[in-house]
């Protein structure tokens, strides 16, 4: 969709990557350490001063005591940090469950490891999970649940309830679950980030993965991490050894630093909520109807009252005529399940989505 974007002239608000600049503080920072000459190999699983401060940050967070030497390692982004995990603790003819509409990496990688996706549906229009199909599910081949909270494409987000019930069926049957956290910070209305890394018994057969590029507006860095206990971090190293090896070192260096202010990341919900609520602001009156969105930087649509075009279809007519691109939610699905929704991304500057908006009141 952003090459069509790019095609027809058309304002893409489809592929999540915001518009707006970078906090001139951290290039500073990274400028200093290109200068400095830090510039050769990292240690694989990630600069220490980096390590040493997300474990800080962590057990702040999610007051989960968190050893920066064994328990953490840097990726090259979020989805390096997915990769390596299938690949270090799924193997051939293992079962993972995970969720649709999904993130488009997570059966390719369980795949290309010998691995077998089983697909749920969540449950629209809230994409809920419904527990007990996750129950019927498992099976003796099951190895790993994979979930992702606050969720790409549908801003729904995990609640304390869920995570207990996950916690449930991942102590009866020793599973391992995978965690997309990518947008951890990203999340509204008052409610609280229920990551995996607040519930102890959990924890423990959890790999949490994360996003510097989400957190900081800059998803070209390609910097992630993973937390997890040492016995699965030790098994997360020897994959990420060979598909990585290290990450870049200046901006992890920049990171540490960085990140040793708080308030650099503890506002980012609060700036998005803005953001969401702007761009719903601007679409009142059109006749398309906004979904529940209580994290990520998206904001499903539906068209329903518009067009009985397929998703794919709309989206892409949309982009062609009225020069405005975004997401089909059936590609997420591997049943193709089409709902007439598009996502949009509103990690845009006022004036991209005013724009944008100016459209989709038109339509």
């Amino acid at each position: 969709m952003s090459k069509m974007a790019l095609e027809y002239g058309a304002i893409n608000l489809s592929q999540g990557f915001p518009d707006f600049p970078v906090d001139e503080k951290i290039i500073e920072l990274i400028y200093a350490n290109l200068k400095a000459g830090n510039n050769q190999y990292a240690p694989m699983p990630g600069v220490p001063a980096l390590r040493q401060v997300i474990a800080e940050v962590v057990n702040k967070t999610y007051h989960r005591p968190t050893d920066a030497e064994t328990e953490i390692i840097i990726t090259a982004g979020g989805t390096e940090a997915l990769y390596s995990t299938i690949a270090a603790l799924v193997q051939a003819g293992d079962e993972v469950i995970l969720f649709d509409p999904s993130y488009d990496s997570y059966d390719p990688a369980i795949r290309l490891n010998g691995g077998v996706p089983v697909h749920l549906n969540l449950k629209a229009p809230t994409f809920s999970i419904d527990w007990d199909e996750v129950r019927s599910s498992v099976t003796s081949k099951t190895k790993m649940i994979m979930i992702n909270t606050p969720h790409n494409p549908t801003g729904s987000v995990l609640s304390e309830n869920d995570l207990k019930l996950l916690e449930e069926i991942v102590l009866k049957h020793g599973l391992i679950v995978l965690s997309d956290e990518v947008y951890e910070r990203i999340i509204f209305d008052d409610i609280a980030h229920q990551s995996v890394l607040r519930y102890p018994a959990l924890s423990q057969h959890s790999v949490a993965a994360f996003s510097f590029g989400k957190t900081f507006h800059a998803t070209g860095w390609k910097v992630g991490y993973t937390v997890a206990p040492p016995h699965l971090t030790n098994e997360i190293r020897k994959a990420h050894q060979f598909i990585t090896f290290s990450v870049n070192t200046p901006v992890q260096l920049a990171l540490a630093e960085y990140m040793n202010t708080p308030e650099h990341y503890l506002n980012l919900g609060p700036f998005y909520q803005r953001k969401r609520d702007f761009f719903l602001d601007q679409i009142s009156g059109s006749s398309f109807e906004p979904l529940a969105c209580h994290g990520s930087y998206f904001q499903l649509l539906s068209y329903r009252t518009i067009s009985g075009k397929p998703d794919r279809e709309m989206a892409e007519w949309m982009t062609q005529v009225h020069k405005l691109a975004s997401i089909p939610v059936s590609v997420f699905y591997k049943d193709h399940t089409d709902h007439q929704l598009l996502r949009f991304c509103f990690a845009k500057k006022e004036a991209t989505i005013e724009a944008a908006c100016r459209i989709l009141r038109k339509i």
